[in-house]
């Protein structure tokens, strides 16, 4: 074996040299072993080189899970860039503010995807859209030719000797400390805020992940989590990545489609929100797909029930069920073990993983410290120092406890954060957005209870006189203006917000009304 590289692009060469002809992707009919992917890596960076894009320029990614990613991701890399992950869910409004701040020179973008062409809704949203470079992965197909824009495939063909030979520099040149990528996340002012990791983080939180989970070059694991998502993209392929394991890319979820999955590519790894796992334990289908093959199940972001847990051993024979709890800013902080128990798995977020210390700090807040706390945040330098203090803890604005083992209880949340479906949601950004509405004189949003995404939003919302505002109303405004997990699913008028004597809401009070 190599030594453990603390760069993607030395991982890619590293996973080449150690695994070789081992199956490192399997996407339907696409198949590609550990050297066929360092060579489409090789060559996507190459191609980047022959359109001018620089180390430490930003080349962002707004596609689906598929194996254009992956390659796209590394390629980005190996090229010395820095990675600018778009979430696919997100309008177009919220993906050109991103591409806008980040000054992205090259854009890596889905074509027809889910009835959505998101290279015209850029186009559409802004008329001054100058991108150097755009790539179109194809997906659903029946995609028309575009002047300006690379086929996949036509993009790759760009490489020659000579950019191969630049990339291969480029790639040897990228330091451990480099920016290896820019990922978004909604902040509670209502503008989301860049978090930078360096390369040594993005491998280290890979590394230590995979040990938790004993991950191998034997396994084949089914990445259902979004590659813009930390989740899919360090805590997913680039496991894979290290430890010689095939990723198994699924660009939409769908419940009978993972269960053939698991059955066809005898799937042993499957991480997923717990309402993944509900899906399929109530499919009527189940019974008709081998779930043998499943060895490891991480599950997170949503209270786990020790039932859930002890179904998931006994009726999808995973050998271990672990929870885990991170954020952007540090990724993975605590995770359990294989040889946790159902109670501890359901009741607590596991312990600190490898590098990451945890304490409880005043009013209870989760702080946490290590070497893969972010850089800080992009263009950002005051709400960076705000978080992380100069000692180095980063503040998580979650509540919660640690028990005699260093166990940890998350119990509540100091932002008004909640998590819908996997995804976080930032109340700030949604009442912003509904500021805009015309009609709307303030609004409140809070998250409540849902029995398959874990939580969804309700707004409270205070019309200006005279105007007259339906629940539908305030739907359709934020489904044109907000990413579908971020709008209300429902909507309340009130005559007033019920505020402290200095005038914050206080929507502890709104929660404890919400199942009314």
């Amino acid at each position: 074996m190599t030594a453990q590289p603390t760069t993607t692009p030395a991982a890619v060469i590293a996973a080449a040299h150690d695994f070789g002809e081992r199956e490192a992707v399997a996407d339907g009919d696409v198949r590609l072993t550990f050297t066929q992917l360092h060579d489409r890596v090789r060559d996507f960076a190459a191609a980047l080189c022959s359109q001018d894009v620089r180390p430490g320029d930003h080349v962002a990614v707004w596609s689906p899970n598929t194996y254009h990613w992956v390659v796209s991701a590394l390629g980005i890399h190996y090229a010395g860039a820095t990675l600018v992950p778009i979430n696919t869910r997100y309008t177009a409004t919220e993906a050109l503010d991103i591409l806008e701040r980040t000054k992205t020179t090259a854009l890596v973008v889905a074509g027809n995807f889910l009835g959505t062409d998101r290279y015209a809704s850029l186009r559409d949203e802004s008329s001054t859209l100058d991108l150097p470079t755009v790539v179109r992965v194809p997906v659903d197909g029946g995609d028309v030719e575009l002047p300006g824009v690379f086929d996949f495939d036509d993009f790759l063909a760009l490489a020659d000797e000579d950019t191969r030979a630049e990339a291969d520099a480029r790639a040897a040149a990228v330091s451990p400390d480099d920016v290896s990528d820019v990922m978004f996340t909604s902040g509670t002012t209502g503008r989301s805020k860049g978090v930078m990791s360096a390369h040594r983080q993005s491998v280290g939180i890979a590394q230590v992940w995979g040990e938790c989970a004993e991950v191998t070059s034997d396994d084949n694991y089914l990445v259902i989590n979004p590659f813009f998502h930390t989740f899919g993209y360090k805590a997913g392929f680039l496991v894979c990545l290290l430890n010689g394991a095939t990723v198994v890319p699924m660009a939409v979820f769908d419940v009978p489609k993972v269960m053939a999955t698991v059955h066809d590519e005898q799937i042993t790894v499957l991480p997923g929100a717990p309402t993944i796992f509900q899906s399929i334990l109530d499919h009527p289908d189940r019974p008709e797909y081998d779930f043998s093959s499943l060895r490891v199940a991480v599950t997170g972001a949503a209270a786990v029930p020790v039932a859930l847990v002890e179904r998931m051993q006994s009726e999808l024979t995973f050998e271990a069920v672990l929870t885990a709890y991170g954020q952007t800013e540090a990724v993975v902080i605590t995770m359990c073990r294989t040889d946790d128990d159902p109670v501890t798995v359901s009741t607590t977020s596991g312990r600190a993983i490898p590098g990451m210390e945890v304490r409880i700090g005043e009013r209870g807040e989760i702080l946490v410290r290590g070497k893969n706390v972010m850089l800080g945040y992009l263009d950002d330098p005051e709400a960076t120092a705000h978080t992380i203090e100069p000692d180095g803890w980063l503040h998580t604005g979650d509540v919660g406890t640690l028990d005699e083992r260093g166990y940890l209880d998350i119990t509540d949340r100091l932002k008004d954060m909640y998590i819908s479906g996997g995804f976080n949601v930032y109340p700030a950004e949604v009442e912003n957005a509904l500021a805009r509405l015309d009609g709307v004189a303030e609004s409140a949003v809070i998250g409540v209870p849902d029995a398959r995404m874990g939580e969804v939003g309700r707004a409270y919302v205070v019309t200006k006189a005279g105007a007259s505002l339906s629940e539908d109303d305030v739907i359709a405004f934020g489904k044109k203006h907000l990413a579908g997990f971020k709008v209300p699913r429902t909507v309340q008028f009130v005559d007033s917000l019920p505020r402290n004597p200095s005038g914050k809401v206080m929507k502890n009070i709104l929660r404890e009304e919400k199942s009314s």
